[in-house]
């Protein structure tokens, strides 16, 4: 390819262009398709009957396609889901009433090649010119035939498919496209750009379809570089030359602003045009914005439409390109817009779109989701693993909003596949389609890659990028590797739960506070850091949601939730659930959030997800449902307060106070809005539950610059006079402003008691005397200790502060398990432990120190006090404070710990003597009556290692897979050796050490029961411990590959002060891991 430069002045034009209009054939509407009949089908088969299908559109919209069967070849991992074999779903397995739980049900299912066909009448005006074929969207790969004539295949997940064919005679023609949405390159399955997790994976063709026509000469590209410094834009035009025309042509180029509401038009320009007869040709032009030239950014989304006019002789053609004047670059750790310092506030988008199963290609619909996102503060979506269509591009631009944009894969890459020249290709693809746009302003591989050469594939495609376009920020991909290339560092490190973190993450295992940033991690690195995929916080699913599919897809899991309710006589509270859970949901990503926006330097964060993901075992992480809409317990304004452009901020040590300490606070600001905020009074007030103000003050005459402040101001109040608990609300206002910011923080009584009156007896087991207390009719307050309630065939329920994180279905039942806890507020057992019917930060002292307890098989009436909101799938009645007549007395069960060290815990001392204020009054009047053996089924009848409170150790163990877990009485937890840089090969041994010389037999081992071999063991030796010395007793013995218990018979009886499994081989050979469930003695 040739490349023509033009060096010339800029002038104005007096002469007149006349070129012709753009001729398009629209070809949407009825087209004939054929199914794949036969394997060895490769193209139209004039023998098989054809149905017809309306196009733009897909085969399911079209009601085409298979039902949905045990057999249904789906793309997207299942997580070994208990679906396909467990009894509680074999309802859902029954031919013709299919239910899937891990993602939405298409009502027609099909992957394969699909003929779509077609005459079309080429009119007589268009003889001699050139004729293209335009398919905007396309899912996947497509092959076109004209008049029977192959005429060449695409695969492009995330542009338009584009056949130039030629000159074409006036009169009918046959066209045939065969659309394949087999996936034939290793995206993975799980990518968003193909999968059934979200969009599904769709046959069809959606957009613009039309047949377009030139004249010889024409403008095949544009692209505009502009320079915000030097107000110029460099334009590169790409001429498409059919007929090898020589000589001398003339550009035009005029731009104006294309933004209602601004007027600026810079000077046009003629360049003359030398064509050299080659079929490509490129030629640079400088073009003078001015000096008044208007910027682009979030708050003033200025546009220009460039007009590319050029006319020879025999030839003339014309593009309109839209651009903005914006610059985006990396300022020491964060990215600035012109300069000016900006923050990432994102969204993830994975391509949900629930009533269609594709994206929509028009701009209204996009501008509603992107108004919406900007409605709730957010300034950015990141595309996971996919690319949108035009129109995305097109209503960022006009509203003023940053996309992040990936080549549609999630996979293995660098080993030399077909995916890694598809990444450099699709890339090329989308720079080329949509690099005008200056809402598009980062780019990524994709997602999450897997490969031990993907850095160095990332780091050689990252440069690319770099020197081919410099319009925008590249980063290797989301999640990771940080490599040097990269503009920006994309990485999961900087968030509040990390994905296997479970109750160990900082919002479960540390007390609440406001004081938390990620400066660390800023330090670490010179370059931007977005924090990748933050969140992830469920919400229970909301029922009446179902009623919204009205489209190709069916929330027939939302079914299988609905049931389990039912079944466990729990249906009439869905929606208190919802409710309650989704407050408990908001408190989560508040906190999220604001821990971002505290850290100095930070360069954004993207969210999972402002809206439900419904597929990967259904994650119902969106304050938003699948179709963009509220749900009822927070509102884009209120939501709006914490992440919008200008955050008011609190660090606060601690939420929980008493009447003793004096409140601090300090306060500051983050700013990230069009300018600095001069002069600027701060206004707080610290008020009651009912509205009564107990404080306020002003900060007065502020600058507050771009970024994150500092520190604006302290606030300590004493609290001496606070007599009762009370509920406080810190709020803090910019004056004259909308932006404003608040912080609940409880104040309990110093000094209160919690004496047990004579009249209550206390036990922490259904002990003699606790029946004989009953059967006198006395009071009983039960307090179980911690780790005595059962768990189930699941095992133990795991309770944290948080809401479950994604979901329990794919992340292998990671904790917690719950949703919070839900109450009746007014309730006189809280009379003295002000609350809401939710879970907030008071309550994260007392739920991270308690067990749930099942309840299931308690009358169906008995409501608890305080319930436990169980994970959906499972949706068992759970407990943590319940009470109930027993014999002829009343009794009272709370199993979180409100007993020990209670000088150092003030909410849980408090809702002790709220209990027993309650106990002790008239309104203790329990109504359901239960018995002495439905009491005891609620605790665990523990395990022999267990009550002799044995001790273990292993020669290693992973960090959060420690020993102990081997007997925790919880299947669902396990023991299991390091892996990655640390791991260590076999044999490996488990040590267990008794109490006091005790009589054994046998052993019995329990595999890991998540269904994933990884550690599994295959051979063992045992050795037990007497006078010091370790003996041993067991010869090589082979386990079994199931997952049932193992019993290792020792022959005779011995005693012991100490047992050792040695694991000697796994049962997955070369695998250096072993892993065990639980132990006990046989």
């Amino acid at each position: 390819m040739k490349k023509l430069f033009v060096i010339f002045l800029i002038f104005a034009c007096s002469g007149v262009f006349c070129f012709a209009s753009v001729d398009r054939m629209n070809l949407s509407g009825q087209w004939k398709v054929q199914l794949q009949s036969r394997a060895d089908q490769k193209t139209w088969d004039p023998h098989v009957q054809a149905q017809t299908v309306q196009l733009p559109g897909s085969l399911t919209e079209n009601g085409l396609g298979e039902n949905i069967t045990m057999e249904t070849e789906w793309t997207g991992g299942t997580q070994n889901s208990p679906w396909f074999t467990s009894d509680d779903y074999a309802k859902y397995r029954q031919e013709g009433r299919v239910k899937v739980p891990f993602w939405l049900t298409p009502v027609k299912y099909y992957v394969g090649p699909a003929w779509y066909q077609r005459e079309f009448k080429i009119p007589d005006d268009w003889q001699g010119r050139y004729v293209y074929l335009n398919l905007e969207r396309c899912h996947w790969e497509t092959r076109v035939w004209l008049n029977g004539k192959e005429i060449g295949v695409q695969n492009s997940l995330g542009t338009p498919h584009r056949y130039s064919l030629g000159n074409l005679k006036p009169g009918k023609h046959t066209m045939t496209i065969c659309v394949d949405n087999t996936v034939k390159i290793a995206v993975g399955d799980d990518a968003h750009s193909v999968s059934d997790h979200t969009q599904t994976n769709w046959n069809g063709i959606v957009g613009d379809i039309y047949l377009g026509s030139t004249d010889s000469v024409t403008i095949d590209d544009v692209q505009i570089y502009p320079d915000t410094d030097k107000r110029i834009a460099s334009v590169k035009i790409s001429l498409k030359n059919f007929a090898n025309v020589k000589g001398n042509c003339r550009l035009k180029l005029s731009a104006h602003s294309a933004t209602s509401g601004t007027s600026h038009t810079p000077d046009e320009i003629n360049v003359p045009v030398n064509l050299t007869g080659q079929k490509e040709q490129i030629v640079e032009v400088t073009y003078k914005m001015g000096e008044d030239s208007l910027l682009w950014d979030e708050f003033s989304p200025n546009l220009y439409k460039m007009v590319t006019q050029i006319e020879g002789e025999d030839f003339s053609d014309s593009q309109d390109d839209t651009f903005g004047m914006r610059e985006v670059t990396a300022d020491q750790t964060q990215i600035a817009i012109n300069g000016r310092k900006t923050f990432l506030r994102g969204t993830l988008e994975c391509c949900i779109f629930p009533l269609t199963g594709y994206p929509p290609t028009n701009v209204d619909a996009w501008k509603r989701i992107i108004s919406i996102c900007k409605e709730h503060g957010l300034n950015h979506i990141r595309f996971h693993s996919w690319c949108p269509p035009k129109a995305a591009f097109i209503a960022a631009d006009e509203v003023g909003f940053f996309l992040q944009v990936e080549c549609g894969a999630w996979a293995t890459i660098g080993n030399g596949q077909p995916i890694d020249q598809f990444i450099y290709d699709e890339g090329d693809k989308i720079l080329k389609e949509y690099g005008n746009h200056p809402s598009f302003i980062m780019m990524a591989y994709g997602n999450e890659p897997g490969g031990g050469n993907q850095k160095k594939y990332l780091a050689e495609l990252v440069n690319y990028w770099k020197k081919k376009d410099d319009r925008r920020l590249y980063t290797s991909a989301a999640g990771w590797p940080l490599i040097p290339p990269n503009d920006f560092h994309s990485t999961p490190g900087p968030r509040i739960q990390a994905w296997g973190a479970g109750l160990r993450s900082r919002i479960n295992a540390k007390a609440p506070e406001t004081t938390t940033d990620y400066s660390n991690w800023v330090k670490r690195y010179d370059k931007p850091l977005v924090s990748h995929e933050i969140g992830q916080w469920c919400v229970f699913p909301n029922l009446e949601e179902r009623k919204k599919y009205t489209g190709v897809t069916r929330a027939y899991n939302f079914d299988i939730f609905s049931d389990r309710l039912e079944e466990n006589g729990l249906l009439d509270q869905a929606h208190d659930f919802l409710m309650a859970s989704g407050k408990l949901q908001t408190i989560c990503y508040k906190e999220d959030i604001e821990s971002s926006l505290r850290t100095p330097g930070f360069g954004g964060f993207q969210l999972l997800d402002l809206h439900d993901f419904p597929g990967q075992g259904t994650a119902l992480v969106g304050v938003l449902d699948p179709f963009w809409d509220e749900k009822g317990y927070v509102t884009a304004e209120e939501y709006h307060r914490f992440s919008c452009e200008t955050v008011p901020l609190t660090r606060m040590e601690k939420r929980v106070w008493t009447s003793d300490e004096n409140f601090k606070a300090s306060v500051e600001i983050a700013n990230y809005g069009p300018s600095p905020i001069e002069d600027a009074d701060i206004l707080w007030t610290v008020k009651s539950a009912d509205a009564r103000t107990f404080a306020s003050g002003t900060f007065k005459g502020k600058h507050l610059k771009i970024g994150n402040t500092g520190m604006i101001g302290n606030i300590s109040l004493p609290l001496t006079e606070i007599k009762d608990a009370c509920k406080m609300n810190l709020e803090v206002t910019i004056a004259g402003t909308e932006y404003v910011n608040d912080w609940d923080f409880w104040i309990y009584p110093a000094n209160i008691s919690t004496q047990v009156p004579g009249q209550i007896y206390i036990t922490d087991y259904l002990d003699e005397a606790a029946v004989a207390k009953l059967k006198k009719g006395g009071k009983v307050l039960l307090l179980p200790e911690r780790g005595m309630p059962a768990g189930d065939e699941l095992g133990k329920v795991k309770i944290g502060f948080s809401s479950i994180f994604w979901n329990t279905a794919w992340t292998r039942r990671q904790a917690p398990h719950t949703l919070g806890i839900i109450c009746e507020p007014d309730h006189p057992a809280l009379e003295v432990f002000p609350t809401d019917y939710y879970s907030d930060w008071q309550w994260w002292d007392i739920i991270s120190k308690s067990d749930a307890m099942i309840l299931n098989d308690l009358p169906p009436g008995l409501r608890p006090i305080v319930q436990v909101i169980d994970d959906w799938v499972t949706s068992r009645r759970l407990g943590l404070v319940f009470e109930a007549k027993l014999h002829a007395g009343k009794l009272l069960v709370c199993s979180a710990d409100i007993q020990n060290v209670l000088q150092e815990r003030p909410a849980a001392r408090q809702l002790r003597a709220s209990l027993l204020k309650y106990m002790n009054s008239g309104k203790f009047t329990p109504e359901i009556r239960i018995t002495e053996d439905q009491i005891k089924g609620i605790f665990k009848s523990e395990k022999q290692l267990t009550k002799l409170r044995a001790n273990v150790h292993a020669d290693s163990e992973a960090s959060q897979n420690p020993a102990r877990n081997a007997f925790d009485d919880d299947p669902a937890t396990i023991w299991h050796t390091p892996w990655g840089e640390i791991e260590t090969d076999y044999p490996h041994h488990i040590e267990i050490t008794l109490p006091k010389p005790t009589t054994v037999t046998g052993l019995r081992i329990l595999p890991r029961q998540d269904s994933n071999s990884n550690g599994d063991i295959k051979t063992i030796t045992v050795q037990l411990k007497a006078d010091n010395n370790w003996q041993s007793i067991a010869s090589l013995t082979e386990l079994s590959s199931d997952d049932d218990w193992k019993t290792v018979e020792f022959g005779k009886t011995y005693t012991t002060a100490g047992i050792r499994i040695i694991c000697l081989s796994p049962q997955t050979q070369n695998s250096p891991w072993a892993s065990i469930a639980e132990i006990d003695l046989e």
